[in-house]
């Protein structure tokens, strides 16, 4: 089937959120004098807040508070570090022109308020035709429940949309949804994201733009 849709996910892929969203997650741990090893950072990048917290607070015996606190904690601090996070380059244009040519949906597990501050980051606040949250599904990538909610919010069939996504358990949940996925090498290196399955992979928009007019 020709493309006629594209769901992009939000962090990595249109807004470079990570060290403003590792700052936060430091900044809440370090009120309690606990630092973490970078690996563990390394290995919840590009995964929900909750998904991290729920496994490392309860490791952590000297923690005196619980996950519901902890992520209270890391919200707090990330809207004082939100400002660190910057559009990816080209982002908005691309958006605008895909637009004009196919549905679009944003497939995002960011809190709605952290959503709704980083489209009006891009201007992108009215883009798309449906847009999902951490508030419009229950599983976390690489669980493919993100990107079903998207097309049926877009009522199109998987094997006519492509995803854009920047991390592994994003190009997992992609293609366990039945779609294309077009994975952009701004969070992952391009070797670990076409050995989890993505059909294509870009650099930058403008190759991706190149690949679905091609």
């Amino acid at each position: 089937m020709p493309i006629t849709a594209v769901i992009f996910d939000m962090d990595g892929v249109l807004i470079d959120s990570e060290p403003a969203h590792k700052l936060a997650k430091e900044r809440a741990f370090a009120r309690f004098g606990i630092t973490l090893p970078e690996a563990v950072y390394e290995q919840y990048k590009g995964r929900p807040d909750e998904t991290m917290m729920s496994e490392v607070v309860p490791s952590i015996s000297e923690l005196p508070v619980d996950v519901t606190e902890m992520l209270r904690l890391k919200h707090q601090e990330f809207e004082a570090v939100e400002h660190l996070a910057l559009p990816i380059e080209g982002a908005k244009e691309f958006v605008n022109w895909a637009k004009r040519k196919f549905r679009i949906a944003l497939a995002t597990s960011a809190t709605p308020r952290n959503r709704r501050a980083a489209l009006r980051l891009l201007g992108l606040t009215d883009s798309f035709d449906f847009v999902v949250d951490a508030s419009g599904f229950s599983r976390p990538k690489p669980d493919p429940e993100i990107f079903q909610t998207a097309l049926r919010g877009l009522r199109i069939h998987p094997a006519e949309c492509i995803v854009i996504e920047d991390s592994v358990h994003g190009v997992t949940a992609g293609k366990a949804a039945g779609c294309r996925v077009a994975a952009i090498t701004t969070s992952f290196p391009e070797d670990l994201l076409r050995s989890t399955g993505a059909d294509d992979i870009v650099h930058d928009f403008r190759e991706l733009r190149d690949l679905l007019i091609a």
